[in-house]
């Protein structure tokens, strides 16, 4: 039996945490098992490395160094809980996942997208989210969400330029492939957002059982 790979993405600020949980609550109502988890992390191996990738430093982390830091996490991550929950036949809701690293790493950072896809090919093999949840909302809407909630991390330092290219590449993406991503409008209010999940649940549980 295969589960389903289902991951959130989004700028900083966008309620990801907040609406995997709901979604969470929702498929569990219908009896299904999930696995709630994230990224960078989701092993205790990997919660060190994203302690490394938030934390501020004197040293300044080279662009290379930190996507290879994401990806070692990710192929910890990979093989300990992802890959195991779906062989069981689990639902596995991802905050973040490689989708991030195309946004962040190539469109904050600059790097190839290039040289992502082939450590995405090294580190993931065939493995691929089913569906991917973009939630989006303007630069301006997330920084003032993030910093409401406190003490911001490294990336939530960045410029505004940074997460602008941020967002554009996360709908880049979305664009050229339909099929998987469904783009949420995250500015709306949380009971819009997740009247919005709602409806995405009957073609979740078809998925799963069909």
């Amino acid at each position: 039996m295969t589960g389903l790979f289902v991951t959130l993405e989004g700028p900083e600020g966008a309620g990801k945490s907040t609406n995997r949980d709901y979604l969470a609550g929702r498929l569990r109502k219908h009896g299904v098992e999930v696995l709630l988890t994230r990224e960078p992390g989701g092993t205790p191996l990997a919660e060190r490395v994203r302690e490394l990738l938030l934390a501020t430093s004197d040293e300044p982390m080279a662009a290379d160094t930190e996507l290879l830091l994401v990806f070692a996490a990710r192929a910890q991550h990979i093989a300990q809980v992802i890959r195991p929950a779906l062989e069981r036949g689990v639902v596995v809701l991802c905050d973040r996942f490689t989708d991030a690293t195309y946004a962040y790493q190539g469109g904050g950072r600059g790097l190839p997208e290039s040289r992502i896809a082939e450590l995405e090919r090294f580190v993931q093999g065939d493995l691929r989210p089913d569906l991917t949840l973009v939630f989006d909302l303007p630069v301006e809407v997330g920084l003032a969400r993030a910093a409401a909630r406190g003490r911001l991390d490294r990336f939530e330092q960045e410029g505004k330029d940074f997460f602008e290219a941020v967002r554009q590449t996360y709908l880049r993406h979305a664009r050229a492939d339909a099929g998987r991503y469904h783009v949420i409008d995250a500015a709306q209010p949380l009971a819009a957002v997740q009247a919005d999940l709602d409806e995405l649940l009957p073609s979740l549980l078809e998925r799963l059982h069909g």
